[in-house]
């Protein structure tokens, strides 16, 4: 066994353990985040952290059924003002930069209206944006949804 192969049996072990409780393990389900994660992916989820950032991968209940689980990635932050046009995001009228994106999952060129993120919200976005339900068709994302943050893919 290699190196950092040992080192995550051992987190795992640790985690299983109960003795590292601020982490969780967590088997991705779907590609909606392709190519970063792959169905059948496993990651490990920080369950407490001191602030989001863009571009963070997060896990939260679903809005609209609170017994399944979804991870996305957090494209806008509280405050801000978001729009799709063609299929680039802006925030704040500046265009993202998305190196995370593969285009060739991303042909299809949608819109969304101009949209203030709410505090204490967060709007969010699969990487594979053809493939993806995310805030686009169900809404932000409260803060007391979200469930934690990846911290590492295993």
């Amino acid at each position: 066994m290699g190196y950092k192969k040992a080192i995550i049996a051992i987190f795992i072990s640790l985690i299983n353990l109960g003795c590292l409780s601020n982490y969780t393990p967590m088997r991705v389900d779907g590609n909606a985040m392709l190519p970063a994660f792959k169905d059948g992916d496993r990651m490990i989820v920080q369950k407490k952290f001191n602030e989001l950032k863009r571009g963070d991968v997060i896990v939260f209940s679903y809005p609209k059924d609170m017994t399944k689980q979804f991870f996305k990635r957090v494209v806008g932050l509280p405050g801000e003002t978001l729009s799709i046009e063609k299929g680039v995001v802006s925030i704040n009228g500046e265009k993202l930069d998305e190196p995370y994106l593969d285009q060739t999952l991303n042909l299809l060129e949608s819109n969304f209206p101009s949209f203030n993120v709410p505090d204490r919200s967060y709007f969010v976005l699969g990487d594979n944006r053809d493939n993806s339900s995310d805030s686009r068709n169900w809404g932000i994302v409260p803060e007391d949804l979200i469930k934690g943050r990846h911290y590492i893919s295993y």
